[in-house]
């Protein structure tokens, strides 16, 4: 049985022999027919993905659960997202909690996470606060970089656990050590907040810069206004005009608005009216207060044709990203 596994895995592999699924489903098969668990398994992947058969999810369900109620971890896992996702099965919360918890219980990180979700959610399970931290600890605690995060904001808001700053601090430090942007962005808050961790803007200003440059908006903002006010850095205008800008394309409302003063001022950037209000006129239509105040004011200064023009090209630019209703119906 061992040994028709075993073929089986060289054939899928194709170790030392040409990769061949259709014989790897051929010898999975026969050991699985004589309960060989690993086999019953991989079968049941097979079937998933199409690999050596025709893909097939009621089939590699029947396997998963086989392999499943012989204990294997993995196939728990995968039998509760079948119930989860209705795939192969019909769509079951309970029974795909049922399934996770199993795995979840033998230490598989993905069902623990995901176990923890559901309880958070109350999918499949009562909600339960104190019962997702606990799983999205054990997770965390073998290295998944989404749940540290995760487990990090629930220290930071209290949620099922005791409010801890220093805790929270540890956690989102563990994920954005490893390149988690949000956790990056929220460890350099609490560093520009002095939450957790003592109040350090050189170090927030670091943090910032790592989620900004995975693309992190708000960072990306943050990072700005750091610049403008020579906080944790030089002060610079132009670099804060640039970090703006990346936010501001993304859809910032408050990095919009940022820009738009920048542009008013001649900060950084050149001063041109019709660009500060354009993007003032987009933060406002995505509710930044101080953003239509800016934007009455810039006008006092324009002539009609300028207006003009600042509206068409906020226009183009929702046409291009998203189109709200106010721009969309001449009113910016």
């Amino acid at each position: 049985m061992a040994a028709q596994f075993n073929l089986g895995a060289v054939y899928a592999k194709g170790i030392d022999v040409p990769q061949n699924y259709r014989e790897a489903v051929a010898w999975y098969r026969i050991a699985a027919k004589k309960d060989s668990e690993p086999a019953q398994y991989a079968l049941a992947v097979m079937y998933a993905k199409g690999q050596g058969v025709p893909q097939d999810y009621k089939e590699s369900a029947v396997w998963y659960r086989k392999a499943a109620e012989q204990g294997n971890a993995s196939a728990q896992q995968a039998l509760g997202a079948m119930y989860a996702k209705g795939q192969g099965v019909a769509q079951d919360y309970k029974e795909a909690a049922l399934w996770y918890r199993k795995a979840a219980e033998q230490g598989n990180a993905s069902a623990q996470q995901t176990l923890a979700a559901m309880s958070a959610k109350g999918q499949g399970v009562a909600q339960d606060y104190k019962e997702s931290a606990v799983w999205y600890r054990k997770a965390a605690e073998q290295g998944s970089v989404s749940a540290q995060q995760i487990l990090a904001a629930m220290y930071a808001k209290g949620q099922g656990v005791k409010q801890d700053d220093k805790e929270a601090a540890s956690w989102y430090r563990k994920a954005a050590e490893k390149g988690v942007a949000e956790a990056q962005f929220s460890l350099g808050v609490m560093y520009a907040n002095g939450q957790g961790v003592p109040q350090d803007y050189k170090e927030a200003a670091s943090w910032y810069r790592k989620a900004a440059e995975q693309g992190n908006a708000i960072a990306q903002n943050n990072l700005g206004v750091k610049y403008v006010n020579g906080q944790g850095v030089p002060q610079d205008y132009k670099e804060a005009a640039s970090w703006y800008r990346k936010a501001a394309e993304q859809g910032n409302a408050s990095a919009q608005s940022n820009l738009g003063v920048m542009y008013t001022r001649g900060q950084g950037v050149p001063q041109d009216l019709v660009l500060a209000h354009k993007w003032l006129n987009l933060a406002a239509a995505s509710g930044e207060r101080d953003a239509q105040d800016g934007k009455k004011a810039v006008e006092a200064e324009m002539n009609p044709r300028q207006i003009e023009e600042a509206r068409l090209q906020a226009r183009e630019w929702w046409e291009q990203h998203k189109y709200p209703e106010g721009i969309a119906r001449g009113k910016g």
